[in-house]
């Protein structure tokens, strides 16, 4: 594994997913996003290589970026960019004392490698190292596309894209459930290569499609839809390519929108109904809603 660092700020609720992207903007990576349960607010992170120099003109368009954020309304927190080198142990440690095991509805059990829990009788068993990308089940999004992939789950023939994979764990744990054909893809190569070692790890590699893919390139036309499309990112994401979305969701297929803050969805819905779907369900989960649209068909 590449000597890495870590390159993080933390932020407010509010300017999260902002903050993210002008992150990526600056430094050309995908962050992840980690809320610790006794801090107010959550902190985003890139981790480049070791070797990569942070440079005084990088903090100085990160300073004016959050400056102007601040003259909207939207507060940032200290603004302040800590940089530290990540041992593999630092990592290990912190994603293993934070990611416990997750039982979703009695049919699937979510558990970190290297911690001992058993699935009981008619469960999948999901074992993940989520590496450096995002994706453990903790977080509330993901939680809920994993229940409503349980929930929605027929006995006959159901394919699933999964949109951002991260670690792979929505891909794994459909295919376990018994999704088939899945494709799984991400923005940033590191994830797919940590879901491509979970899959392996979860003895489904031959199951699921895995590719680096960006979703701002992608057609408005698809060869291929889905019975189920998961797209767990960023609000602003899911607006602009709202349109890509649909176009790979089945006539009465569904599509469950996730990593949406409370007070974003219904302009988020609003977009999505326009272009017809339809908000089968939805849940809030503390600052987070996400929802599960039908496609109406044409």
């Amino acid at each position: 594994m590449e000597a890495l660092q870590q390159v993080s700020l933390a932020t407010t609720l509010e300017a999260a997913e902002a903050v993210g992207i002008i992150l990526e903007r600056i430094f050309g990576q995908a962050p992840s996003v980690y809320q610790h349960p006794e801090q107010s607010g959550p902190v985003i992170s890139i981790y480049p290589p070791a070797k990569q120099r942070i440079t005084a003109a990088q903090r100085r368009q990160l300073a004016g970026e959050l400056e102007a954020l601040e003259s909207c309304g939207v507060p940032v927190g200290d603004g302040e960019l800590k940089v530290k080198p990540l041992g593999r142990e630092d990592w290990v440690d912190s994603w293993k004392r934070h990611f416990k095991p997750l039982n979703i509805r009695g049919k699937i059990l979510v558990r970190p490698d290297g911690i001992r829990a058993k699935a009981q009788p008619g469960q999948k068993l999901v074992v993940l190292n989520p590496g450096l990308s995002f994706g453990t089940g903790q977080h509330a999004t993901t939680c809920y596309c994993l229940e409503q992939m349980v929930a929605r789950r027929v006995r006959s023939p159901q394919s699933l894209l999964d949109v951002g994979t991260g670690s792979g764990i929505l891909a794994i744990a459909a295919a376990k459930l018994g999704y088939a054909p899945v494709k799984a893809f991400d923005f940033d190569s590191v994830a797919v290569q940590v879901a491509r070692d979970n899959a392996k790890r979860n003895r489904v590699p031959e199951k699921i499609r895995l590719s680096t893919g960006d979703i701002n390139k992608m057609s408005r036309r698809p060869r291929v839809r889905y019975d189920m499309v998961c797209a767990n990112l960023l609000h602003d994401l899911l607006k602009a390519n709202a349109e890509v979305l649909i176009a790979r969701v089945k006539p009465k297929g569904y599509l469950l929108l996730a990593g949406i803050l409370e007070e974003q969805f219904d302009s988020l819905r609003d977009v999505f109904e326009a272009t017809g779907m339809r908000l089968r369900h939805s849940k809030r989960q503390g600052e987070w809603r996400s929802g599960t649209f039908v496609h109406a068909g044409w």
